[in-house]
């Protein structure tokens, strides 16, 4: 008998590239700011405007435990969408039943490289949407490939 051909799991996750922009932008809107409330003339209240930068990092945080708490496995001939912090939504889908992969990019995506995914399946009655994907022209291609595989057997 046969090995079994054991095909191993591939896990997509959202980009860190807008993480890791909104990080940057809250310390340097925060050093900016610091530097400024002191030179002699600026008024001591223009410290509250560090708060600005703070928005940002909690956002930043925010974007952070969204993407790390949301992945797509590709595993043998199933597809599984996992999400959600304190309450986790999964979805798990087969593979030969995948009908249509679609990347949508905003001009700002573009720029990134990232964009969202959507995957649409025969006998499902809703998309399956994962927002800004590194390179996902690419993984959109390896899902189909990998679908068109497990349909042939």
């Amino acid at each position: 008998m046969p090995d079994a051909i054991v095909q191993p799991s591939t896990t997509i996750r959202p980009s860190t590239k807008l993480v890791r922009l909104t990080y940057w932008l809250a310390v340097l809107l925060a050093a900016a700011i610091f530097a400024y409330s002191y030179v002699d003339s600026a008024p001591l209240h223009i410290r509250w405007l560090l708060l600005v930068p703070a928005l940002f990092a909690v956002w930043a945080v925010v974007l952070h435990l969204g993407r790390l708490f949301t992945k797509l496995t590709v595993a043998g001939e199933r597809l599984r969408y996992e999400s959600g912090v304190l309450s986790k939504s999964t979805r798990t889908m087969e593979l030969a039943k995948v009908q249509d992969v679609r990347v949508d990019q905003s001009l700002g995506q573009r720029m990134l490289n990232v964009g969202n995914l959507s995957i649409e399946t025969a006998g499902e009655t809703s998309r399956l949407t994962i927002a800004n994907i590194d390179r996902p022209n690419d993984v959109a291609e390896k899902i189909l490939e990998a679908a068109h595989h497990v349909a042939k057997g």
